[in-house]
């Protein structure tokens, strides 16, 4: 296997456990402040991720501007926060979706791991593809461990046994 194919393959598996935290979520599950310390929440992971898939591989890699939701909200990360509480768990997994499948097809459009982005990040000179996706893929494995903890929290919060008393 090639690096391609590894960065393709580590982010594709992240991607799809992300997914698979929004299975048998209520609504409620998704909106809720589930760490005491974070007001992340389930939705909200969600979310950023697809912004974040949006930012790196849509808006900075091929300099194209963002796709909606992202071309008519605030700038900045924190309305993908906040604005996940309004939307369905089907909504928030359609939207990660999408974004996801720009993300690849913007890739397959790049053929030199090395090529540099059309946009620079953080102020500075465009990286390459090759650091894009490691970053998606250390992002995205970061909220990752994220959403175990909140799934935690809700595994446990069914199996409690209610008080009798």
């Amino acid at each position: 296997m090639n690096e391609r194919d590894t960065l393709a393959q580590f982010l594709d598996q992240h991607r799809e456990w992300t997914l698979a935290a929004l299975d048998g979520l209520t609504e409620a599950d998704a909106a809720a402040r589930l760490l005491p310390a974070t007001t992340m929440t389930i939705g909200g992971i969600v979310k950023h991720l697809a912004h974040m898939e949006d930012l790196w591989f849509t808006h900075k890699l091929l300099g194209e501007p963002y796709p909606e939701p992202w071309a008519s909200a605030p700038p900045g990360e924190q309305w993908a926060w906040s604005s996940a509480a309004d939307d369905s768990v089907d909504e928030l997994r359609t939207l990660y979706t999408e974004a996801c499948a720009r993300s690849r097809a913007a890739v397959a459009r790049i053929d030199d791991l090395d090529t540099r982005a059309a946009l620079p990040s953080f102020g500075k000179a465009p990286v390459s593809l090759r650091w894009l996706w490691t970053q998606m893929i250390r992002e995205t494995a970061q909220h990752r461990g994220h959403l175990d903890l909140m799934l935690d929290v809700i595994r446990a919060r069914s199996t409690e046994k209610p008080s009798s008393g």
